[in-house]
């Protein structure tokens, strides 16, 4: 099978004054993968994921989203381009409701201009009614309607994460950086999480590069799985085989028998 990278990262680095965090680290994600980061405190995983979605520039080296340079870009500039990522403390509207917080996403809708409101506003109407059409669409796709019009403050921890999951829903997504998908959330809903995670995958395509300490979710998810230390990559694989290696279960796990998440 040939390998298609929808991010590929070649030979970055990042320092912080005489602290190297990522270390002419080259990785790439293959397109309709959930590809997973996994690696003990300090490994660089987050200054990766960071420099991947365009909130911090590497120092050196270069990063590609299909198949086009975009070190350095800023993170909108990446969302115009299909990348979007979700934050460990999720970032609602609290005070719109779930479908509210939903049809907030799409850029440039008709509607942001005033003098298209005032010269066209059936065009602003048509539009509206659209953005609300596929707002209700992956509400009933993720299996929140019973808070659709909920503020979206008042959700629990796990329906903000559906909720964020949803946003990306709403455009053109052509990958998905998942940041800490499980924190906060109870085992239920981290299970429905993972389910929608999985039929968005199989059923519509994406792409999702997560990074996430629960390795029973990450055993469930990812294939491969990319292990860092140091800045670097030391392993890639499933997770079978990342279990397996003793010197990774050793020296980041901490036991011979089982997986612990590390902080």
């Amino acid at each position: 099978m040939s390998f298609d990278a929808v991010i590929d990262v070649k030979n970055v680095s990042k320092r912080f004054g005489g602290l190297v965090a990522v270390d002419d680290c080259s990785l790439r994600v293959e397109r309709g993968s959930i590809t997973g980061l996994i690696g003990p405190n300090g490994a660089g995983k987050s200054t990766l994921f960071n420099l991947v979605a365009g909130n911090i520039v590497p120092d050196s080296g270069q990063i590609l989203f299909n198949g086009a340079d975009v070190t350095g870009l800023s993170p909108h500039r990446l969302f115009g381009r299909g990348m979007l990522r979700t934050f460990q403390i999720a970032h609602e509207f609290s005070n719109m409701t779930a479908l509210e917080n939903l049809m907030m996403v799409p850029a440039d809708q008709p509607g942001e201009s005033l003098l298209t409101t005032w010269l066209k506003p059936g065009a602003v109407r048509a539009a509206d009614a659209q953005v609300r059409r596929r707002a209700l669409d992956v509400i009933d796709f993720l299996k929140l309607g019973h808070v659709k019009d909920e503020l979206a403050g008042n959700l629990s921890g796990g329906q903000k994460k559906l909720l964020e999951l949803g946003r990306t829903m709403m455009v053109d997504a052509k990958a998905v950086l998942l940041d800490e998908v499980a924190a906060g959330v109870n085992k239920t809903l981290l299970n429905d999480l993972a389910a929608n995670i999985e039929r968005m995958n199989t059923e519509l395509g994406y792409t999702f590069f997560v990074i996430e300490h629960d390795m029973d979710l990450i055993g469930r998810l990812c294939d491969p799985v990319i292990v860092m230390a140091q800045g670097r990559v030391i392993a890639e694989g499933p997770m079978s085989e990342i279990r397996q290696n003793p010197e990774i279960v050793e020296a980041y796990f901490g036991s011979p028998v089982t997986v612990e998440a590390t902080s």
